[in-house]
């Protein structure tokens, strides 16, 4: 028996790329059979992201995927949850006078996110990533050196074949991030069963996105795991470093 989808949760697939709507309808009939209440409760209630964005971290076509970077859920606040990992909606410009801006640092995962790239380019010493050190990047950046906006950054990263997931793909303030992401498990499971053919590098930031290590669709797939990026360690954890030092995220013109 095909499993029961309420109305305003199948709507919100028009959000995502032609290529995955079937694989998205498929995960959401493995959430409905193994939690059967689980769309329905969450149809009625409050959650971000919201506009429809539930889906909207599938608009990379399912073909040009290469990573998959699985984050914990959307930011708490309903002008920043966008439906994309860390891709905070306050967010426009990157910098200000004197080092990030305002809302980069307001949105702790994706400033730490931003320093640890900085310290892979080479623009700051992982041992002093503080006010002072951030000064000159700035400068740099207002030079032309660097990208300018939160949107230019998704860019760059879906540009590499990134697709930017939460483990949880919603967040209610009255239920733990942890058990939105147990219910979304048999979804995320169908996308990565998708995803077998192109064998795309996980990218698990946190202890919530590395229960997707349990799964037997993760198992023959290359891995590089991190504290989350909310963790101040995570400016210096090497493999994170590795792996985007060659993509240059914040360089302009790359």
């Amino acid at each position: 028996m095909t499993a029961t989808i309420p109305p305003v949760i199948l709507d919100a697939l028009s959000r995502a790329h032609a290529s995955w709507q079937p694989h998205l309808r498929l995960g959401l009939d493995a959430v409905a059979r193994a939690h059967p209440s689980y769309l329905a409760e969450l149809a009625g209630a409050d959650y971000l992201p919201t506009g429809q964005r539930l889906f909207a971290a599938f608009n990379l076509p399912l073909a040009e995927v290469r990573y998959v970077l699985v984050g914990e859920g959307p930011y708490p606040r309903a002008d920043s949850a966008t439906g994309v990992c860390f891709m905070d909606g306050a967010v426009g410009s990157l910098w200000c006078d004197t080092g990030l801006s305002k809302p980069v640092n307001k949105a702790t995962s994706l400033r730490n996110f931003m320093k640890m790239l900085l310290v892979a380019d080479g623009w700051l010493d992982a041992a002093d990533t503080g006010g002072a050190a951030m000064a000159p990047v700035a400068a740099r950046a207002a030079g032309g050196d660097a990208i300018q906006t939160l949107a230019q950054l998704q860019d760059k990263l879906t540009g590499q074949g990134f697709l930017l997931l939460n483990a949880s793909l919603v967040f209610r303030p009255e239920v733990a991030p942890v058990v939105d992401a147990r219910a979304w498990l048999p979804f995320l499971q169908t996308v990565l069963g998708a995803l077998q053919p192109t064998r795309p590098t996980l990218v698990l930031w946190g202890k919530i996105a590395e229960q997707l290590q349990k799964l037997p669709e993760t198992a023959g797939l290359p891995q590089i795991v991190s504290e989350h990026p909310y963790n101040l360690s995570f400016i210096g954890h090497a493999a994170m470093q590795d792996l985007f030092r060659p993509m240059h995220l914040l360089r302009a013109g790359c």
